[in-house]
């Protein structure tokens, strides 16, 4: 017997994107007059939409389960560390709409060769810091502050590179808030303890992170 709650909301969420999305559309439809492009019109307005509804529960449409879990999970560690709610819901906000804008891009054939490539090297090295958190977390005495922070600066100059002609400034600086927070050096070295008060969050990071890996990758 199929979950009656669980129609009700795709119903309820597919009705929102109807009157989120169709007004959109034929308002930008108006405005191009004989210079319609169905692709474009897609684009603006899925972006426009991703703006209204990028939280850590509609996410969960466009995310698998295991993601979801991580995103919650990095959640709970933000608000205990720096015991701002807000501020931990915004940079998981954050987090989903540099995923969710950079899919559309992908999904609407905006990368470049070029921009691919840069892709390709961002999967790799995000890859790596993934596999270094995994391995600081498991392996005693390896945590290394200095290797992780060099990973993620070099992490965002790939994703700027990628995203950095097809995103708006503010874009940008989410990407900034995000790893700004992930690679500051207090909180490393606080997280990262043995002893630390996070590790039992950091042990659901991990294990996401692992199953994550066993589903085909983050």
């Amino acid at each position: 017997m199929e979950d009656e709650s669980s129609g009700n909301e795709e119903y309820v969420f597919t009705a929102f994107l109807q009157a989120a999305y169709l007004p959109t559309a034929l308002s930008m439809m108006n405005l191009m007059g004989d210079t319609f492009h169905a692709r474009d019109i897609s684009l603006k307005a899925q972006k426009k939409l991703l703006g209204k509804m990028s939280n850590k529960n509609v996410a969960k449409t466009f995310i698998s389960d295991t993601h979801a879990s991580l995103l919650d999970n990095l959640y709970s560690l933000a608000k205990s560390y720096t015991g701002n709610k807000k501020e931990a819901e915004k940079l998981v906000k954050n987090i989903i709409k540099i995923i969710v804008k950079i899919n559309i891009l992908y999904r609407n054939e905006q990368f470049t060769p070029e921009d691919l490539k840069v892709a390709n090297q961002l999967r790799t090295k995000f890859t790596t810091i993934v596999k270094t958190v995994i391995s600081f977390f498991q392996v005693d005495f390896t945590f290394d502050k200095n290797f992780l922070i060099k990973n993620v600066g070099e992490c965002r100059s790939l994703l700027k590179s990628l995203v950095g002609g097809h995103l708006t400034d503010k874009s940008i600086g989410r990407i900034d808030h995000v790893l700004d927070f992930f690679s500051e050096s207090a909180f490393l070295e606080e997280v990262f303890r043995r002893d630390s008060q996070y590790r039992p969050t950091l042990q659901a990071i991990v294990d996401d992170m692992n199953k994550a890996f066993d589903e085909g990758g983050l």
